[in-house]
């Protein structure tokens, strides 16, 4: 259990979630154990006590972050509510401790799967492994960064910016780190056979986790071979995809496709529609929020956005669509593919970023990175117009 503690420690100073050495991360086998000693270990030890778990992971995060969630902390004093589909799938909302005990920690975690403790940091838990907490934590971070520019860009637009925001927002802009410009050379295609698909996959996955393009390691993979669709797992690592990836045969005839990604309808979709043969899935921050911004402040379908909106937008091009996880009468089963075949991109509002190639994963990834690019341009660009 102390290396699985170690592990995530170690992703999460990795991903830059967090500085190195900082993360407390710990385990319950036959004995607690944790990643490192630190004398907030006595108390964190006590949530143990009070919930039906087997793993807890806290740490402040790394800067800009740590400054994000103090500030929304500031102005939601008692619950921070995302609007992104990381919030809805796993967070719902994410509580606001005002002390840094067990007994309060353990009280707001018996309902939420995270708490932020301001100037302490997160809190997050898993009842199987603490991978569970990994993500709790990561997508607490990515949630409260979605929001706090997309609330900046909706008070600019609105022209309700006050002095903290402004002084705030420019603190966390300047140390935002520079973006990656040049793709990694990822392996060329055609990709003809099993070995070269799953080996291509797994090399994708890890380029989408390395350059910052997920929210801790979710998002999709896949690779069509013929009339068989080879997609990751639901729930599994783009960073460790090897042995998570299920052959999916198109016309349905076997059972693997119940342990595939929920999106799996949705990508085979795509290919029947196209010539690609490779998806990548990813959540890059600025393209989530530029998929949530919107010039109509009167829409009769504000807060439904993510299943209702009919507008036509775009960002730079690039269609931007409605659609929950999965399928289902508003599921983006419905309104990913079309897009998907027409451009070989598309941005699921709130959500991520699909993109498309007809060899191999080059193409896909290219996209995937020029989008982010684009969005985080186009939102400092807006935000100036507003300001």
């Amino acid at each position: 259990m102390k290396s699985l503690c170690e592990k995530y420690a170690a992703k999460l100073a990795a991903q830059r979630l967090a500085d190195p050495g900082e993360p407390l991360i710990g385990g319950l086998d036959a004995e607690l154990a944790w990643n490192r000693e630190d004398p907030r270990t006595a108390e964190l030890a006590k949530v143990f006590d009070l919930l039906s778990i087997n793993s807890l992971v806290f740490s402040r995060p790394a800067e800009p972050y740590a400054a994000i969630i103090d500030f929304l902390a500031s102005r939601h004093p008692e619950t921070i509510r995302p609007q992104d589909t990381e919030t809805r799938t796993f967070l719902h909302d994410i509580p606001v401790c005002r002390e840094f005990t067990g007994e309060a920690v353990a009280a707001h975690l018996k309902k939420r799967k995270s708490v932020i403790i301001p100037g302490q940091g997160i809190a997050s838990f898993g009842t199987v492994t603490p991978e569970q907490g990994f993500v709790f934590y990561s997508s607490t971070i990515f949630s409260c960064f979605v929001l706090f520019f997309s609330e900046y860009l909706a008070r600019a637009r609105a022209g309700t910016l006050d002095d903290e925001y402004r002084e705030v927002f420019a603190s966390v802009s300047a140390g935002l780190s520079d973006p990656c410009t040049e793709p990694p050379a990822l392996a060329a295609g055609p990709l003809e056979t099993e070995d070269q698909a799953l080996a291509a996959m797994a090399e994708a996955g890890r380029a989408v986790v390395g350059y910052g393009l997920v929210d801790s390691f979710f998002g999709n993979i896949s690779c069509r071979l013929n009339d068989v669709v080879h997609i990751s797992q639901t729930g599994s690592s783009l960073d460790e995809l090897e042995g998570c990836i299920d052959p999916c045969p198109m016309d349905g005839s076997a059972t693997t496709g119940l342990t595939a990604s929920s999106e799996l309808s949705a990508h085979e979709d795509v290919y029947r529609r196209s010539d690609y043969r490779c998806i990548l899935h990813g959540h890059p921050k600025f393209s989530v929020i530029m998929s949530m911004d919107c010039a109509r402040i009167d829409c009769p379908n504000r807060g439904q956005c993510h299943i209702k909106c009919t507008e036509c937008r775009t960002m730079d091009g690039v269609p931007i669509v409605p659609g929950e996880v999965g399928t289902g009468p508003t599921g983006l089963c419905n309104t990913l593919p079309p897009a998907m075949a027409r451009t070989g991109a598309a941005l699921v509002h709130g959500h991520g970023v699909f993109t498309a190639g007809a060899t191999d994963f080059n193409e896909a990834f290219i996209r995937l990175l020029d989008i982010e690019n684009r969005s985080r341009q186009r939102y400092f660009e807006t935000v100036k117009a507003h300001e």
